[in-house]
């Protein structure tokens, strides 16, 4: 079965990175049709004068799912955060960012296995702020029951359906207590009346992270509001080997997006030396993605051998030179796409 997949190749790194990712899949037996569309300064150098044009979101409408490389948002020229548009346009209310420990890759953790789910569409990042007099300005807070009920509903079903234990709520409630009061109620609710087989827990954001690097072995998911899921993502992320080896993806009511999380890295562009880790595992969520949407088991089983794959090449040292190897990004990409097909 031929599934269509909106690529969005980015700038910078992005098209080195997207073409290795393609062809680590099409090693796998994926069956992915590539719309290719652009966004950032990709779509400005071909003539755009937006960073995300409307035929992108259009794509992304009509087929549903994306892959979307790092992109550049032009400093200056009102230009808008492409991410920002995108989740705010298609309304990706629900972030995610799997982070795990990998063999091969030495940090000061072991067995680290959490998911950071993050409300997507406002908190402090709905961008409302106002000058009030000279050298007075204020930044304005949303919280919504909707959102807040849908984040939580998010979080607790993708527990379930992932065999996960535990949702820990961070928060602000003793300080922010309606905005972050409401969020707090909406889960408690969610918990109480459809998922107390899953345990639940509040912790406030600042004891949290202290809680996370001293032992991040007792946390499973993180339901956490769209600023703090932004900074505690990072932190995650950190534990186990940082930007270059963690997922992320955005889902909405009826498309989905992934992405690499980290930068598009202009300063090492065209080098052969971008590491593909976190876009490769973007695609291996899109593709379990894919797979319960559309009852395509072959997806499963290509995605099974691409982490089969990069865990076995990490493990015996087949890696990019910022986690310590020697291979440069085509040769990493040939190296995974050899294990994949010999599995």
């Amino acid at each position: 079965m031929q599934h269509d997949v909106v690529l969005i190749p980015g700038d910078g790194i992005g098209p080195e990175v997207c073409s290795a990712v393609k062809q680590v899949l099409e090693a796998a037996g994926a069956d992915i049709k590539w719309i290719e569309r652009h966004a950032g300064l990709g779509a400005i150098d071909r003539g755009s004068d937006v960073v995300l044009p409307a035929s992108t979101i259009e794509a992304i409408k009509e087929y549903g799912t994306a892959l979307k490389g790092p992109c550049t948002t032009p400093i200056g020229g009102g230009f808008s955060s492409v991410n920002v548009a995108l989740r705010k346009t298609l309304n990706l209310y629900g972030a995610v960012r799997p982070v795990r420990s990998l063999d091969g890759i030495e940090t000061r953790y072991e067995d680290v296995d959490i998911v950071v789910v993050r409300e997507n569409t406002e908190g402090l990042y709905s961008g409302i702020e106002n000058r009030i007099t000279a050298g007075v300005v204020t930044s304005i807070k949303v919280a919504t029951e909707e959102a807040c009920d849908r984040i939580a509903r998010f979080a607790f079903k993708y527990a379930r359906t992932r065999g996960r234990k535990k949702v820990t709520a961070f928060h602000k409630a003793n300080i922010m207590k309606l905005s972050d009061g409401l969020f707090l109620k909406c889960a408690q609710k969610v918990h109480e009346e459809e998922y107390d087989d899953i345990e639940y827990e509040e912790v406030i954001i600042d004891a949290g992270c202290m809680r996370l690097v001293q032992e991040p072995k007792n946390f499973d998911i993180l339901l956490c509001e769209n600023l703090y899921g932004d900074v505690v993502s990072d932190l995650c992320s950190g534990l186990v080997g940082g930007l270059g080896v963690t997922p992320g993806a955005n889902f909405g009511e009826e498309q989905a997006v992934f992405e690499a999380v980290h930068g598009s890295a202009p300063d090492i562009a065209g080098q052969n030396v971008a590491n593909p880790l976190a876009l490769l595992a973007s695609a291996v969520l899109m593709l379990r993605h894919l797979a319960e949407t559309s009852g395509d088991e072959s997806l499963l089983e290509a995605r099974l051998k691409i982490r089969a794959a990069y865990n076995a090449a990490l493990k015996a040292g087949e890696k990019t030179r910022d986690l310590g190897g020697d291979l440069g990004t085509k040769e990493f990409a040939a190296a995974l796409a050899r294990r994949v097909a010999a599995l």
